[in-house]
């Protein structure tokens, strides 16, 4: 599309031919709801903003995907810094951005009265438990995989190494991590799967398309960490243990 074409359509078009339109225009400041009617040079130039930098950025090419990536030939410090960037991604851009979505939504029909109420209720207690998730993940099974990285240099304390592998399992860990497999079950229940109607108000449409990308990123998520980074780790651990129980018998 030319950039001609962009800065004179109106936001709330914008938005409706692309709702990835909504993502960007939020990271230049522009909340698509509070400017509906203007078009994007008259809300660029309200903004003190340059029509043409937000323009490139709306056109520029979708991000690489994750299924895109050959994670399964990377080796385990790498995953897990992917892993991170990703909850990063979650915690700083994607949730705060969903989140006031959900908070600046008004229903302006009977059908959207209850959705607007649940959703205001559900979607801060699910960011509260997903992060609380994802630190707890950090904190316990990342250090546990990367202090067997360093027990196998042999970088790490023998003699706590027994307790370390007492304490920990990653069988146990992967069984723990399938409890929090479909942590969005709740939200797709009130949005009834995000099913969108033409009729539907555009911040619906916004709305249920980011939380069912960010489901979807959620499921490839895990599955990296079920299909990839669990089995790579029990092997690793595996190794450690048996490279321990030898020298224990040889001493």
């Amino acid at each position: 599309m030319a950039k001609e074409a962009l800065k004179d359509k109106r936001i709330a078009e914008l938005v409706d031919e692309n709702y990835v339109h909504a993502y960007v225009l939020y990271y230049f400041g522009i909340h698509f709801y509070e400017y509906f009617e203007l078009t994007l040079e008259q809300v660029c130039r309200e903004r003190g903003l340059k029509v043409e930098t937000v323009t490139s950025e709306l056109e520029s090419p979708t991000h690489i995907k994750e299924t895109d990536l050959p994670l399964i030939s990377y080796p385990l410090d790498l995953i897990i810094q992917y892993l991170k960037h990703s909850h990063f991604l979650y915690i700083k851009h994607k949730l705060p951005y969903i989140a006031r979505i959900v908070k600046n939504f008004k229903a302006e029909h009977p059908d959207f009265f209850t959705i607007e109420r649940d959703l205001k209720l559900v979607f801060p207690m699910f960011v509260e438990d997903f992060i609380h998730h994802i630190y707890e993940e950090e904190d316990t099974l990342f250090n546990y995989i990367r202090t067997l990285e360093k027990a196998a240099r042999k970088e790490y304390n023998p003699s706590k190494l027994y307790y370390l592998l007492e304490k920990n399992s990653m069988q146990k860990f992967a069984l723990d991590h399938e409890v929090h497999d479909d942590e969005m079950e709740g939200i797709r229940r009130i949005t009834k799967d995000y099913a969108v109607k033409q009729a539907d108000p555009l911040q619906i449409k916004v709305l249920y398309n980011e939380l069912k990308d960010f489901e979807k990123s959620l499921i490839t998520h895990a599955r990296i960490e079920n299909e990839i980074l669990f089995p790579k780790a029990m092997t690793l651990e595996n190794k450690v243990k048996l490279a321990y129980f030898e020298k224990v018998k040889l001493n």
